[in-house]
């Protein structure tokens, strides 16, 4: 039950706290004039929480990496922040940097970059680019609820189709379907391929943790419609969080296959810098009567810690219950024909951009 000091959970979004201790001086943050400032000492409900789109001008788009742990170099981003609101979300304490909160303010305080396909235009006509496959998805979804009017993301994969540039996309919502003429066409050019992210069937759960995302049907009738169209779609059972949803970790694996999927993905909850007060705060309000127990797994798994940021151990934990989740998954996965690592994409397709037709 929540304090009479406390607010309640803002609807609809994901996190419960706004003022989360941060590496950059947040702490000061409560005297930012919103409405939890006073939410403890006034009776009114507090008003609908909103969301707001500041633009951003990037000089670059691709962003590259250098982690040996992940499959590719290269990603782009066509927002900061995500609605979605997943409680989890390792790319929270990115919003610190803008002297925002990871907190409410990562799903509510949103960023977008409608300058991204000039950009990307540009850096792929550069002499010096080589081509290897470009991941969407990998710090915020690149089809969350303001893809919808903004249409950045289209935009990008219509850059990508006309150079025959080979793409991922990661998301949790079926609105990767909206741009399935392109993604078809790349896909049958063997240049696109997709990972649907489902963490659980139960609706009801799905809310708590992403509420803001599609339901969890909708996105395995995703995957049954990508997979008709011959678009390569896994499953991402990411993250599987001890004594929340790691109970449905079969159940995920065989709805995902029989919705179409090719192979499957998992690593259990990562809790980095901002995120672990955040994640602590959710379960105290969602899950009170488990909170111990979920956060002692999860300390088992990283060391005794919230976190362990090294290589290759963020993604594979150690410990007893790790290693039950990974075997449990490894077996599902080959009882259900899931066991395809991932699909080589084709670089040697790939022509620059050019403009010359713009003259006529």
């Amino acid at each position: 039950m929540n304090s009479p000091l406390r607010p309640e959970p803002a609807r609809g979004r994901g996190a419960t706290l706004n003022d989360v201790p941060s590496r950059f001086g947040l702490a000061t943050r409560e005297t930012d004039g919103n409405w939890l400032d006073n939410a403890s000492v006034v009776d009114d409900p507090p008003p609908p929480l909103r969301t707001t789109v500041t633009v951003e001008r990037p000089r670059s788009i691709i962003t590259r990496n250098q982690s040996p742990d992940i499959p590719f170099d290269r990603s782009i981003n066509a927002y900061r922040g995500c609605e979605h609101g997943c409680v989890y979300c390792f790319a929270r304490p990115t919003h610190a940097y803008h002297d925002l909160s990871p907190g409410l303010d990562f799903e509510s305080r949103l960023f977008a970059k409608p300058d991204a396909p000039v950009l990307l235009k540009a850096e792929l006509g550069k002499r010096s680019y080589q081509c290897q496959p470009i991941a969407l998805g990998t710090n915020t979804d690149p089809y969350q609820p303001i893809e919808r009017d903004w249409k950045i993301t289209r935009q990008i994969l219509e850059v990508l189709d006309d150079c025959s540039h080979p793409v991922t996309i990661t998301t949790k919502s079926d609105r990767v379907c909206r741009d399935l003429d392109i993604l078809a066409a790349m896909a049958h050019r063997n240049l696109a391929a997709v990972m649907l992210s489902v963490t659980t069937l139960d609706p009801h759960l799905a809310r708590l943790m992403e509420p803001r995302a599609a339901t969890p049907q909708r996105r395995l009738a995703a995957i049954q419609t990508l997979t008709q169209a011959d678009v390569p779609v896994f499953v991402s059972l990411s993250p599987m969080i001890p004594a929340i949803n790691d109970h449905e970790i079969e159940a995920i694996v065989a709805a995902a296959a029989d919705a179409g999927a090719v192979g499957a993905y998992s690593i259990p909850v990562r809790l980095p810098f901002e995120v672990a007060p955040l994640f602590r705060d959710w379960l105290s309000v969602h899950f009170p009567d488990r909170a111990a127990r979920v956060m002692h797994h999860i300390a088992d798994m990283r060391g005794g810690k919230d976190n362990d940021p090294r290589f290759f151990a963020r993604f594979q934990p150690a410990g007893p219950y790790a290693t039950l989740m990974r075997q449990r998954f490894h077996k599902a996965c080959a009882v259900h024909g899931l066991s395809r690592d991932r699909i080589p994409l084709d670089c040697s397709q790939f022509r620059p951009p050019s403009d010359q037709l713009d003259l006529f």
